[in-house]
């Protein structure tokens, strides 16, 4: 039989990445759209709602096996208002429907107690406002699988890079998109490892687990995706990919993202997270491998051109 899903955030980074896994994988899949004219690919049926709006959600989520709360406020904007009660909409939809719900998991949940290594088991103390509400929603997920409410399954990984997504470091901090840049920007410091995550690397990792039959009722993974060992893994990949003329790689301006954040939103959630570039965070995926045998890897130079290519950067 067809498993089907539903996809709250289609048009985002995880959110359509998982979708088009599910896809070509022959899953029966939907996104909630609160837009009429979204483009989505064949074999997604678009169904009008808000993921604000919790009749919408559990609507939508009748019959559905899985649903991916893949949703986020864009620019980072309104997390205190809006993150908590999306999250409980879908936990109340997947309990009317029995479905599992699949969350993004972030590195946002740990503070410096457990770095620069962390195991899947790690004490949760966060440091940011961000990383607080992080972990009211995966307390949220474990106490609604605890009484049975729903089964959930938390996959976390370092940042997001790949194709069909510009709102990430990658896009907006590395590279600007839409022509081939003149200047390659590193946010982190020489010597500092730093975790990325390539979307089709994590969606198949996704769907792989949520095709198990022997997952518990709250589960919880990382990924090791591509650890940048020293800060210029990524950066280089970079510049190997754009070839000749070869592009400068210089030190991002913190500066000039710290004036931003005065007047701008997304440059101050940004700052905010700085401290991630300031010191190696790698996150352990032995419970990962123990369960799938091995963690879906592309090869760097692969992603890198793949992400540039969809950037419109070559």
């Amino acid at each position: 039989m067809k498993k089907t899903a539903l996809i709250l955030g289609a048009t985002g980074g995880v959110g359509g990445a998982v979708m088009r896994r599910m896809i070509a994988g022959g899953w029966t899949v939907r996104a909630l759209t609160r837009r009429a004219d979204v483009d989505l690919p064949a074999g997604c049926e678009a169904v009008m709602g808000d993921a604000m709006d919790a009749a919408s959600v559990a609507s939508a989520a009748k019959g559905a096996w899985v649903i991916v709360h893949a949703v986020n406020p864009p620019g980072y904007r309104d997390w205190d208002r809006l993150v908590l009660p999306m999250l409980d909409h879908t936990i109340r939809a997947a309990s009317a429907s029995g479905a599992r719900i699949l969350l993004p998991g972030t590195v946002y949940n740990y503070g410096p107690n457990v770095f620069p290594n962390i195991a899947e088991d790690a004490p949760q103390t966060p440091k940011t406002r961000k990383g607080l509400i992080r972990v009211e929603m995966e307390q949220r997920l474990r106490i609604a699988a605890e009484q049975g409410q729903c089964s959930a399954l938390i996959v976390r990984a370092g940042d997001f890079f790949g194709p069909g997504a510009a709102n990430n470091w990658f896009g907006q901090g590395l590279v600007t998109p839409g022509a081939r840049p003149k200047v390659i920007r590193n946010p982190g410091t020489r010597g500092v490892g730093h975790q990325w995550a390539y979307l089709p690397d994590v969606a198949e990792t996704m769907v792989r687990l949520l095709e198990r039959a022997d997952l518990p009722a709250f589960a919880s993974f990382h990924m090791e995706g591509h650890w940048d060992h020293d800060g210029r893994q990524m950066v280089e990949a970079i510049a190997r990919v754009l070839g000749d003329p070869v592009v400068p790689i210089r030190p991002l301006p913190w500066w000039l993202l710290r004036l931003a954040a005065l007047v701008a939103t997304t440059p101050r959630e940004m700052m905010e997270m700085r401290y991630l570039w300031r010191q190696p965070i790698r996150m352990a995926n032995d419970r990962l491998v123990a369960t799938l045998g091995e963690e879906p890897r592309t090869p760097l130079l692969e992603a890198v051109c793949t992400t540039l290519t969809d950037l419109r950067c070559i």
